[in-house]
């Protein structure tokens, strides 16, 4: 199972969470980002349906597969 650990730490003149090296919108307090770090951990968690979908990787190439919507992450939420 794959595990989203978002962080929350200091960004552009406020805060943020962030998963790998994407950053969400800045918030004004630390608590705000926490809070939409909190809410974005628990909708990677609710199942959806199973769906054929389409994603360009890392060297660029487009891919197509089939995602599971019972197929969800385990997720967490650390301060920085």
């Amino acid at each position: 199972m794959i595990k989203v650990v978002y962080e929350v730490i200091e960004h552009d003149g406020g805060w943020a969470y962030k998963f790998n090296k994407v950053f969400s919108e800045t918030f004004p307090t630390r608590e705000a980002a926490r809070a939409a770090a909190q809410a974005a951990a628990a909708e990677q968690r609710v199942p959806g349906s199973t769906e054929v979908i389409q994603y360009e990787d890392e060297q660029g190439k487009w891919r197509e597969e089939t995602a599971r919507g019972s197929d969800r992450p385990s997720t967490e939420v650390a301060d920085d």
